[in-house]
């Protein structure tokens, strides 16, 4: 006996229900759209937004409390007439150079020790991330108790020693720069070392084992094999400390607010203080755009760099 279609009772086979979004989610480059849009959106409110609303105060007088005028290029031009205005833009050279310099240097060094094998290799590397992981704030903190005139840790050990009397750490504008600079460093080390540690367990040890074949030592392997081969990885790195220093505001900030006599401001920290403490937004978002040249000539040098190897 023959069994109809539908199955013993008749009835006719469902069809599968597929709802109207559900046929349209089915084309990738539709999907594509729906699941780029919603950081789309993020990036458009928290900084595509600010961005904008900057660039137009800075093209304005304005004033917490009070109405924009337009004025144009004026807060730019007369930022360049003011001696604290240029004074920041010689820190912030002076603190990208030396500690993006310093970093790489000592990041280098760590990375090729943590490339050895010893024991507790692994704890070690764990290890060394503290620095950077720890919250910003709260290691500056500690490193303000260090740099304290009167309950410095180091002044101790100077005093203690015999090696001299104590010192105002954040006091003299040198020595304050210095502090800074200390600071910056010793939290972004453990970055560059284990970004370039990373880059250096991808060499080839062919290369390292034809070049001792051929008589090149460890210096030389160094030069010709090692740092050629992980030469992208130290431009990306480079260039984001480079972007991440130019913008420092908290570790400057909590150390020395900017002094003494603006010897430690930052673009960002004279921003700050004249936007928020001193009530002038228009004038602090120019000093904030007054970042983006640095940056741009940065990103445009070590893209040229990365494209061209």
């Amino acid at each position: 006996m023959a069994v109809p279609p539908g199955g013993p009772s008749g009835a006719a086979p469902a069809r599968a229900q597929h709802l109207p979004w559900g046929t349209f989610l089915d084309r990738e480059n539709v999907l594509g759209y729906v699941l780029v849009c919603p950081a789309l959106l993020l990036l458009a409110v928290f900084i595509a937004y600010p961005f904008l609303l900057g660039i137009w105060f800075s093209l304005t007088d304005k004033m917490v409390g009070q109405q924009a005028n337009f004025v144009g290029l004026q807060n730019f031009g007369r930022l360049l007439g003011d001696s604290i205005f240029l004074q920041t833009v010689r820190n912030t050279l002076v603190y990208t150079v030396s500690t993006v310099s310093l970093k790489l240097v000592m990041g280098m060094a760590l990375a090729l020790l943590m490339n050895q094998h010893f024991p507790f290799k692994n704890l070690v590397r764990a290890a060394l991330l503290l620095p950077w992981i720890v919250p910003t704030a709260l290691s500056t903190i500690a490193w303000l108790w260090i740099f304290d005139p009167t309950f410095s840790v180091a002044n101790w050990v100077i005093v203690n020693l015999g090696l001299g009397s104590k010192i105002n750490w954040l006091g003299n504008p040198t020595l304050a720069m210095t502090a800074i600079v200390i600071v910056n460093v010793w939290r972004g080390v453990p970055f560059f070392a284990i970004t370039l540690l990373a880059g250096l367990q991808m060499v080839s040890q062919e290369l390292h084992e034809a070049a001792a074949i051929d008589g090149a030592n460890r210096v030389r392997r160094f030069w010709h094999v090692t740092v050629p081969s992980i030469r992208p990885v130290i431009l990306l790195v480079v260039i984001f400390s480079t972007i991440w220093t130019i913008a420092d505001f908290q570790l400057v900030y909590i150390l020395t607010r900017g002094g003494p006599s603006n010897s430690t401001h930052l673009f960002a920290t004279l921003a700050y203080q004249v936007a928020l403490v001193s009530a002038r937004l228009g004038e602090g978002a120019a000093i904030s755009l007054y970042m983006f040249p640095f940056l741009l000539v940065s990103i445009g040098i070590v893209l040229w760099q990365i494209r061209r190897d």
